[in-house]
């Protein structure tokens, strides 16, 4: 680094998440960036909207009392938030502010304040949909037009995938592609694989396991013909059962999050485009297709948004559009090792050269500086 850049005092940036570290957009998106961005001259800080605590029991039906208390909570707290923005030099909006209502906090920090705003995007939250928990009356209270005031207002937008920044484009803003990637020194395989019944294994949460359950036939079908393990994590369901399949049912844990995609021989990425909206399924970022790829470990996928584009098709995965393509993408899968072990190899070595965190690191910090030279 040259001596100029190292003597320039750091860029100070407040990132507004809507959820806390628990959740995937907060911890890849944002503060798995902290240190890099550091090394690059930019003092990141995170404030999420919702606490742990309120994230753990947002989507329990029999918490809504407690929930609503505690969202408006939150919302009286992230006006605080306003005020310490003009200690920073650009504020970063993951998604949204809060979860609920019109871009208040967004309108007060870039018109009252005037400060740089750069908004990411890593799912299609411009498409209204209707929420499996609190169904319709989520569509009022979540306010979907935000995301096109969002866009309208800021300086750079970082998007998850090609779909996204199309978009962001259409509505004349600057949109940069910045696809969620995790550490690979950290996501890393199994150096020694225990010889098992192979594990199908799926890592989800509650929105997207009807996904998953779009598939069930099919898995119920194989367990006719191969003896195979179903490891279902984080689908938000007391009980899950495929009859003739042996399920694991685990609830998801941030401790242990590296140890189940390790854990899996066989990866699941079912994307049914009829469920919620085929808009929303598109703006997917493909993220479950590179933690798979990063541990080493082949998957099947739906060719729907990105990841119609990550990997190789027929090197690091097989896609599947039918439950015939399933069944038998999955049948050379489960028969055949050496083909897994070929294909996970493949998988680990295209994250590592074409999605690595330090490179990803590079963009967002040219995101940032460009949004504050603008």
């Amino acid at each position: 680094m040259p001596l100029w850049e190292a003597l320039r005092p750091a860029m100070k940036v407040l990132g507004l998440a809507s959820y806390p570290v628990e959740a995937a957009a907060t911890r890849y998106r944002l503060q798995q960036f902290a240190r890099p961005l550091a090394e690059r001259g930019i003092d990141l800080t995170i404030h999420p909207f919702m606490s742990s605590a309120l994230f753990a029991q947002f989507y329990r039906k029999d918490a809504l009392a407690s929930t609503a208390f505690g969202l408006i909570k939150s919302s009286l707290m992230r006006l605080t938030d306003v005020v310490a923005a003009n200690r920073f030099d650009i504020v970063m909006i993951q998604r949204e502010a809060m979860l609920l209502g019109p871009p208040v906090i967004e309108w007060m920090i870039t018109r009252a304040l005037k400060r740089p705003l750069v908004l990411d995007l890593d799912d299609a939250t411009y498409v209204s949909y209707t929420s499996p928990t609190y169904g319709r009356i989520s569509k009022t209270l979540k306010w979907f037009s935000k995301t096109d005031d969002l866009i309208r207002w800021a300086r750079v937008v970082t998007c998850g995938n090609r779909a996204i920044a199309e978009y962001v484009s259409s509505k004349g803003a600057k949109a940069r592609v910045i696809p969620t990637v995790v550490d690979t020194e950290i996501f890393r395989p199994l150096e020694n694989r225990s010889e098992h019944a192979p594990v199908l294994g799926w890592i989800g949460t509650h929105s997207t396991f009807p996904y998953l359950e779009s598939i069930f036939p099919v898995l119920q079908d194989l367990s006719k013909s191969y003896d195979f393990r179903l490891r279902i994590v984080g689908a938000g369901r007391t009980e899950v059962s495929v009859p003739g399949v042996m399920v694991d049912n685990l609830h998801w844990s941030l401790e242990r999050e590296v140890a189940d995609f390790q854990s899996i021989d066989i990866g699941l990425y079912p994307i049914d485009a009829s469920l919620y909206s085929g808009n929303w399924a598109a703006g997917k970022s493909g993220f479950k297709a590179l933690q798979y790829m990063a541990v080493g470990i082949p998957y099947v996928a739906t060719p729907v948004g990105a990841s119609a584009e990550i990997g190789i098709e027929g090197t690091t995965h097989f896609c599947a559009r039918t439950n015939e393509e399933w069944h038998d993408a999955l049948s050379v899968l489960l028969r055949d090792t050496e083909t897994r072990k070929r294909m996970g190899a493949a998988g680990r070595a295209h994250v590592i050269e074409n999605y690595g965190l330090p490179a990803q690191a590079d963009k967002l910090a040219a995101a940032l500086r460009e949004a504050l030279s603008n």
